[in-house]
Protein backbone atom coordinates (compact mmCIF):
# COMPACT_ATOMS: atom_id res chain seq x y z
CA UNK A 1 0.00 0.00 0.00
CA UNK A 2 1.57 3.45 -0.95
CA UNK A 3 2.65 5.90 1.99
CA UNK A 4 1.06 9.19 0.87
CA UNK A 5 2.16 11.91 2.53
CA UNK A 6 3.24 15.81 2.64
CA UNK A 7 6.38 17.54 2.96
CA UNK A 8 7.29 21.39 3.93
CA UNK A 9 9.63 24.05 5.51
CA UNK A 10 9.14 26.80 6.75
CA UNK A 11 11.98 29.55 7.96
CA UNK A 12 10.56 33.19 9.39
CA UNK A 13 13.36 35.38 7.99
CA UNK A 14 14.95 32.59 5.63
CA UNK A 15 17.50 32.53 7.25
CA UNK A 16 16.30 32.56 10.94
CA UNK A 17 14.07 29.93 13.46
CA UNK A 18 13.06 27.06 11.00
CA UNK A 19 10.78 24.45 10.91
CA UNK A 20 9.88 20.99 8.74
CA UNK A 21 7.27 18.82 9.34
CA UNK A 22 5.88 15.58 6.98
CA UNK A 23 2.26 14.95 7.00
CA UNK A 24 -0.21 11.95 6.85
CA UNK A 25 -3.01 12.66 8.61
CA UNK A 26 -4.19 14.27 12.12
CA UNK A 27 -2.67 10.64 13.67
CA UNK A 28 0.69 10.36 11.61
CA UNK A 29 3.00 13.36 11.11
CA UNK A 30 6.20 14.88 12.59
CA UNK A 31 7.61 18.12 12.69
CA UNK A 32 10.77 19.70 14.52
CA UNK A 33 13.46 22.46 13.54
CA UNK A 34 16.12 24.90 14.57
CA UNK A 35 16.86 27.97 15.89
CA UNK A 36 18.41 29.26 12.75
CA UNK A 37 17.95 28.06 9.50
CA UNK A 38 16.67 28.63 5.88
CA UNK A 39 13.10 27.71 3.75
CA UNK A 40 15.40 24.97 1.88
CA UNK A 41 17.07 23.37 4.93
CA UNK A 42 13.55 22.71 6.22
CA UNK A 43 11.92 20.55 3.13
CA UNK A 44 14.69 18.33 2.65
CA UNK A 45 14.47 17.84 6.14
CA UNK A 46 11.68 17.12 6.27
CA UNK A 47 12.04 14.72 3.00
CA UNK A 48 14.78 12.94 5.03
CA UNK A 49 12.50 12.62 8.41
CA UNK A 50 9.95 11.16 6.20
CA UNK A 51 12.49 8.63 4.58
CA UNK A 52 13.72 7.48 8.30
CA UNK A 53 10.77 7.58 9.90
CA UNK A 54 9.25 4.88 7.39
CA UNK A 55 12.42 2.72 6.88
CA UNK A 56 11.05 -0.04 8.70
CA UNK A 57 8.14 -0.40 5.80
CA UNK A 58 10.92 -0.41 2.69
CA UNK A 59 8.17 -2.70 0.48
CA UNK A 60 5.76 0.07 0.85
CA UNK A 61 6.32 2.77 -1.90
CA UNK A 62 6.45 6.46 -0.94
CA UNK A 63 4.44 9.31 -2.57
CA UNK A 64 5.63 12.75 -1.61
CA UNK A 65 4.11 15.80 -2.07
CA UNK A 66 6.11 18.77 -1.99
CA UNK A 67 6.01 22.15 -3.06
CA UNK A 68 9.22 22.66 -3.19
CA UNK A 69 11.00 21.82 -7.01
CA UNK A 70 14.45 22.75 -5.69
CA UNK A 71 13.76 19.44 -3.35
CA UNK A 72 12.41 17.71 -6.04
CA UNK A 73 14.98 18.78 -8.67
CA UNK A 74 17.64 18.14 -6.12
CA UNK A 75 16.67 14.32 -5.24
CA UNK A 76 15.55 13.19 -8.53
CA UNK A 77 17.49 14.75 -11.09
CA UNK A 78 20.57 16.86 -10.08
CA UNK A 79 21.90 14.39 -7.09
CA UNK A 80 23.52 11.51 -9.02
CA UNK A 81 25.69 14.40 -10.89
CA UNK A 82 26.83 16.25 -7.91
CA UNK A 83 28.29 12.85 -6.46
CA UNK A 84 29.98 12.34 -9.99
CA UNK A 85 32.30 15.38 -9.45
CA UNK A 86 32.49 15.45 -6.00
CA UNK A 87 29.21 16.85 -4.35
CA UNK A 88 30.07 20.10 -6.19
CA UNK A 89 27.68 21.91 -8.68
CA UNK A 90 28.86 22.46 -12.69
CA UNK A 91 30.31 25.50 -11.86
CA UNK A 92 32.52 24.24 -9.28
CA UNK A 93 31.05 25.44 -6.49
CA UNK A 94 30.06 23.43 -3.34
CA UNK A 95 26.64 21.96 -3.12
CA UNK A 96 24.36 23.94 -0.35
CA UNK A 97 22.95 22.05 2.05
CA UNK A 98 25.21 19.14 1.46
CA UNK A 99 25.31 17.74 5.22
CA UNK A 100 20.94 16.68 4.34
CA UNK A 101 21.40 15.75 0.97
CA UNK A 102 24.13 12.97 1.61
CA UNK A 103 21.61 11.93 4.22
CA UNK A 104 18.82 12.06 1.88
CA UNK A 105 21.32 10.05 -0.69
CA UNK A 106 21.71 7.21 1.79
CA UNK A 107 18.34 7.12 2.94
CA UNK A 108 17.22 6.45 -0.60
CA UNK A 109 18.84 3.20 -0.92
CA UNK A 110 16.24 0.02 -1.69
CA UNK A 111 13.30 2.81 -1.64
CA UNK A 112 10.61 3.07 -4.07
CA UNK A 113 9.09 6.48 -4.12
CA UNK A 114 7.84 9.30 -5.95
CA UNK A 115 7.74 13.08 -5.83
CA UNK A 116 4.64 15.49 -6.76
CA UNK A 117 4.62 18.74 -7.25
CA UNK A 118 1.57 20.73 -5.73
CA UNK A 119 1.14 24.43 -5.03
CA UNK A 120 2.03 25.81 -2.11
CA UNK A 121 -0.55 28.25 -0.01
CA UNK A 122 -3.31 26.72 -2.62
CA UNK A 123 -5.60 24.79 0.17
CA UNK A 124 -3.69 21.71 -0.73
CA UNK A 125 -4.88 19.64 2.56
CA UNK A 126 -1.70 17.80 3.38
CA UNK A 127 0.11 20.48 2.06
CA UNK A 128 -1.02 22.87 4.08
CA UNK A 129 -1.11 20.89 7.41
CA UNK A 130 2.38 19.94 6.56
CA UNK A 131 2.80 23.50 6.28
CA UNK A 132 0.75 24.73 9.33
CA UNK A 133 3.11 22.19 11.98
CA UNK A 134 6.33 23.24 9.91
CA UNK A 135 5.49 26.86 10.58
CA UNK A 136 4.35 25.75 14.09
CA UNK A 137 7.78 24.59 14.86
CA UNK A 138 9.57 27.54 13.35
CA UNK A 139 7.30 29.70 15.56
CA UNK A 140 8.21 27.83 18.41
CA UNK A 141 11.99 28.14 17.91
CA UNK A 142 11.38 32.12 17.57
CA UNK A 143 9.89 31.87 21.02
CA UNK A 144 12.61 29.76 22.42
CA UNK A 145 10.73 26.66 22.95
CA UNK A 146 10.48 22.94 22.13
CA UNK A 147 7.84 22.51 19.22
CA UNK A 148 5.10 19.91 19.40
CA UNK A 149 6.90 16.99 17.75
CA UNK A 150 3.80 14.75 16.75
CA UNK A 151 3.18 11.25 16.97
CA UNK A 152 5.30 9.98 14.34
CA UNK A 153 5.18 6.96 12.73
CA UNK A 154 3.50 4.06 13.71
CA UNK A 155 5.73 1.51 14.34
CA UNK A 156 8.36 3.75 13.69
CA UNK A 157 11.62 3.60 16.19
CA UNK A 158 13.82 5.88 14.17
CA UNK A 159 13.93 9.51 13.14
CA UNK A 160 16.41 11.74 11.81
CA UNK A 161 18.81 13.29 14.20
CA UNK A 162 18.43 17.22 12.35
CA UNK A 163 22.15 18.28 13.48
CA UNK A 164 22.84 22.33 13.66
CA UNK A 165 23.72 23.68 10.38
CA UNK A 166 24.77 26.97 8.72
CA UNK A 167 23.24 28.83 6.24
CA UNK A 168 24.90 26.80 3.81
CA UNK A 169 23.32 23.57 5.13
CA UNK A 170 26.01 22.06 6.43
CA UNK A 171 27.68 20.99 10.22
CA UNK A 172 30.62 21.60 11.30
CA UNK A 173 31.65 17.40 10.74
CA UNK A 174 31.84 16.68 7.28
CA UNK A 175 29.36 13.26 6.40
CA UNK A 176 30.78 10.63 5.03
CA UNK A 177 29.86 9.39 1.67
CA UNK A 178 27.06 7.78 0.87
CA UNK A 179 26.04 4.82 -2.37
CA UNK A 180 24.17 6.14 -5.00
CA UNK A 181 20.20 4.89 -4.66
CA UNK A 182 19.42 2.84 -7.85
CA UNK A 183 17.88 4.53 -10.54
CA UNK A 184 15.28 2.62 -11.24
CA UNK A 185 13.51 3.37 -7.90
CA UNK A 186 13.54 6.74 -8.60
CA UNK A 187 9.94 7.74 -10.36
CA UNK A 188 9.10 11.48 -10.95
CA UNK A 189 5.79 12.08 -12.29
CA UNK A 190 7.04 14.14 -15.28
CA UNK A 191 3.12 14.90 -16.38
CA UNK A 192 2.88 16.21 -12.92
CA UNK A 193 5.66 18.46 -13.00
CA UNK A 194 4.98 22.29 -12.50
CA UNK A 195 7.82 24.81 -13.69
CA UNK A 196 9.63 26.93 -10.80
CA UNK A 197 10.02 30.00 -12.77
CA UNK A 198 12.74 29.46 -15.31
CA UNK A 199 12.85 25.07 -15.03
CA UNK A 200 16.12 25.90 -14.41
CA UNK A 201 18.09 22.31 -14.34
CA UNK A 202 21.32 22.83 -11.85
CA UNK A 203 23.51 20.95 -14.27
CA UNK A 204 22.79 21.70 -17.36
CA UNK A 205 24.64 24.17 -19.96
CA UNK A 206 21.09 26.38 -21.17
CA UNK A 207 18.50 26.50 -18.76
CA UNK A 208 15.46 25.89 -21.21
CA UNK A 209 13.69 29.24 -20.43
CA UNK A 210 12.92 29.45 -24.18
CA UNK A 211 11.83 26.04 -24.96
CA UNK A 212 9.75 26.82 -21.71
CA UNK A 213 9.23 30.61 -21.93
CA UNK A 214 5.06 30.33 -21.31
CA UNK A 215 5.83 28.51 -18.48
CA UNK A 216 8.34 30.54 -17.23
CA UNK A 217 5.98 33.83 -17.80
CA UNK A 218 3.19 32.35 -15.84
CA UNK A 219 5.15 31.69 -12.87
CA UNK A 220 6.91 34.96 -12.73
CA UNK A 221 4.15 36.79 -13.15
CA UNK A 222 2.06 34.08 -10.24
CA UNK A 223 4.74 35.32 -7.57
CA UNK A 224 4.26 39.21 -8.85
CA UNK A 225 0.58 38.52 -8.17
CA UNK A 226 0.52 37.00 -4.93
CA UNK A 227 2.03 40.06 -3.65
CA UNK A 228 -0.48 42.15 -5.05
CA UNK A 229 -3.10 39.75 -3.46
CA UNK A 230 -4.23 41.89 -0.31
CA UNK A 231 -4.41 38.18 1.74
CA UNK A 232 -0.74 37.77 0.95
CA UNK A 233 0.45 41.51 1.63
CA UNK A 234 -1.71 41.15 4.89
CA UNK A 235 0.58 37.89 5.85
CA UNK A 236 3.43 39.04 7.03
CA UNK A 237 5.56 35.62 7.05
CA UNK A 238 4.18 34.86 3.26
CA UNK A 239 5.25 38.16 2.38
CA UNK A 240 8.68 37.95 3.74
CA UNK A 241 9.12 34.83 1.80
CA UNK A 242 8.52 36.62 -1.01
CA UNK A 243 10.77 39.57 -0.10
CA UNK A 244 14.32 39.34 -1.30
CA UNK A 245 16.35 39.61 2.79
CA UNK A 246 18.31 43.33 0.50
CA UNK A 247 15.30 43.82 -1.45
CA UNK A 248 14.88 47.41 -1.91
CA UNK A 249 11.91 49.46 -3.50
CA UNK A 250 12.33 52.98 -5.26
CA UNK A 251 8.81 55.11 -5.32
CA UNK A 252 7.50 57.55 -7.55
CA UNK A 253 8.77 60.31 -5.21
CA UNK A 254 12.08 59.04 -5.34
CA UNK A 255 11.99 57.59 -1.46
CA UNK A 256 14.16 54.34 -1.32
CA UNK A 257 11.83 51.82 0.88
CA UNK A 258 13.37 49.39 2.55
CA UNK A 259 12.26 45.81 3.26
CA UNK A 260 10.77 46.31 6.83
CA UNK A 261 9.04 49.41 5.59
CA UNK A 262 7.47 48.16 3.15
CA UNK A 263 6.60 44.67 5.14
CA UNK A 264 5.27 47.31 7.51
CA UNK A 265 3.27 49.30 4.77
CA UNK A 266 1.79 45.76 3.90
CA UNK A 267 0.04 45.59 7.02
CA UNK A 268 -1.17 49.01 6.99
CA UNK A 269 -2.85 49.28 4.12
CA UNK A 270 -6.49 49.23 3.18
CA UNK A 271 -6.96 46.38 0.76
CA UNK A 272 -7.63 46.77 -2.79
CA UNK A 273 -8.33 45.24 -6.57
CA UNK A 274 -4.83 45.42 -8.05
CA UNK A 275 -4.88 44.27 -11.88
CA UNK A 276 -1.79 43.26 -13.40
CA UNK A 277 -1.15 43.60 -17.08
CA UNK A 278 2.09 41.99 -18.26
CA UNK A 279 4.08 44.30 -20.81
CA UNK A 280 7.68 41.99 -20.73
CA UNK A 281 9.48 39.22 -19.08
CA UNK A 282 13.07 39.04 -19.85
CA UNK A 283 15.97 36.74 -18.64
CA UNK A 284 18.91 39.10 -17.50
CA UNK A 285 21.55 36.19 -16.39
CA UNK A 286 20.99 32.41 -15.22
CA UNK A 287 19.50 34.07 -11.93
CA UNK A 288 18.13 36.74 -12.30
CA UNK A 289 14.43 37.89 -14.20
CA UNK A 290 13.20 40.93 -14.78
CA UNK A 291 9.29 41.45 -14.71
CA UNK A 292 7.94 45.09 -16.46
CA UNK A 293 4.16 45.24 -15.91
CA UNK A 294 1.09 48.28 -16.11
CA UNK A 295 -1.28 47.90 -12.35
CA UNK A 296 -4.07 48.95 -12.56
CA UNK A 297 -6.38 49.41 -8.98
CA UNK A 298 -9.16 52.12 -8.19
CA UNK A 299 -6.12 54.27 -7.47
CA UNK A 300 -5.13 54.46 -10.98
CA UNK A 301 -2.05 52.88 -13.13
CA UNK A 302 1.15 52.62 -13.00
CA UNK A 303 4.27 51.31 -14.87
CA UNK A 304 6.41 48.70 -12.71
CA UNK A 305 9.62 46.77 -12.86
CA UNK A 306 10.79 43.62 -10.56
CA UNK A 307 13.48 42.22 -10.43
CA UNK A 308 13.57 38.27 -9.32
CA UNK A 309 16.39 36.83 -8.33
CA UNK A 310 17.06 33.24 -7.33
CA UNK A 311 19.43 32.09 -4.56
CA UNK A 312 19.73 28.63 -2.90
CA UNK A 313 17.13 27.21 -5.27
CA UNK A 314 14.30 29.98 -4.56
CA UNK A 315 13.01 33.25 -6.21
CA UNK A 316 12.47 36.45 -4.13
CA UNK A 317 11.71 40.23 -4.98
CA UNK A 318 15.28 42.07 -5.34
CA UNK A 319 14.25 45.24 -6.03
CA UNK A 320 10.98 46.89 -7.24
CA UNK A 321 10.04 50.69 -8.83
CA UNK A 322 6.50 51.81 -9.60
CA UNK A 323 5.64 55.31 -11.65
CA UNK A 324 2.24 56.56 -11.70
CA UNK A 325 1.03 57.43 -15.31
CA UNK A 326 0.18 60.47 -16.32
Amino acid sequence: MTITAAADGSALGNPGPAGWAWYVDDNCWRAGGWPHGTNNMGELMAVLDLFVSTAHLPEEPLHILCDSQYVINSVTKWMPGWKRKGWKKSDGKPVLNLDLLKEIDAALVGRKYTFEWVKGHAGHDLNEAADDRARAAATAYQAKREPNAGPGFPGSKASAEPKELNDAGTSSAAAESRPVAPAQNTLFLDELEQPDLFSMLEDEADPAFSAHHADALDAVVGLERELLDPAVRADPLRAGELLHPDFEEIGASGRRWSRQEILEMFNDEESATVELQVLSLSQVDTSTALLSYRSVSPAGSALRSSLWQREDGQWRLRFHQGTPES
